[in-house]
């Protein structure tokens, strides 16, 4: 995926989840953050950060930019949340992603129902099979090591649940897990922060559920997927 318009500044400070002060061309904006998660060791005083300018194509919008990227040391993190559902949506069109126990696609459909949560994927493939994806951006790193969640996520597990509720039924069920950064060493569950998650993973895993990781090449005007990584602390994956 890629965005229009780019530019960069300094990052000052977040007054809430959905907005951040940032410096541009000398001048203090408040720009719209693109990512409600909590992001602190992102978005941290002096940080170079990138911004989507919608000058001349606001529509409804109230705020000129928006807040997509920023750098940690040497390294650019694409933190737009919705920009990993976009790059799979890409990955599984063109055979990049291969979901696991699945041929060729014949259908790929976003942001469907299945039970009582939505999901962000079904697919059909030529055989006929039928899966349900779910997919989770991944911006927290430590030395190589990506984490998920950054924040303890109730819904995240319920999703993870359903996925195993579903291979239950006869349905190809995967997590993806989109790095939202190049070059990481492994992917885990962020047992620390979140144990709830990690065991409902593993469950999952245990149950059928393909757990998939993959970095992702990043430019401060796009986003692509890489190349799958490995899954640490995982039982049974595929």
């Amino acid at each position: 995926m890629r965005y229009e318009k780019v530019c960069n500044g300094t990052f000052i400070e977040r007054p809430n989840r959905f907005i951040a002060k940032v410096v541009i061309d000398g001048k203090e904006e408040t720009v719209h953050v693109k990512n409600t998660g909590r992001c602190r060791e992102l978005l941290v005083p002096g940080a170079e950060v990138y911004m989507e300018d919608f000058e001349g194509r606001m529509g409804k919008r109230k705020l000129r930019y928006s807040l997509i990227a920023v750098k940690k040391g040497n390294l650019l993190i694409n933190m737009d949340s919705q920009a990993p559902n976009y790059v799979v949506e890409e990955a599984l069109t063109d055979g990049r992603i291969k979901p696991p126990g699945m041929g060729k696609l014949t259908c790929i459909k976003r942001e469907k129902t299945f039970g009582d949560s939505r999901y962000d994927f079904y697919l059909e493939d030529e055989e006929g099979r039928k899966g349900w994806m779910e997919v989770k951006g991944v911006t927290l790193e430590d030395n190589g090591i990506c984490r998920f969640p950054d924040a303890p996520t109730q819904r995240g597990k319920k999703h993870i649940n359903g996925l195993a509720k579903a291979v239950e039924m006869g349905y190809t069920c995967q997590v993806v897990f989109v790095i939202q950064m190049n070059g990481m060493k492994s992917f885990e569950p962020n047992d620390a922060t979140d144990l709830d998650f990690g065991d409902a993973l593993r469950e999952a895993s245990s149950c059928g559920v393909s757990v998939l990781a993959y970095d992702c090449i990043v430019e401060p005007d796009s986003l692509q997927i890489n190349s799958q990584i490995k899954v640490e602390k995982i039982e049974n994956i595929c």
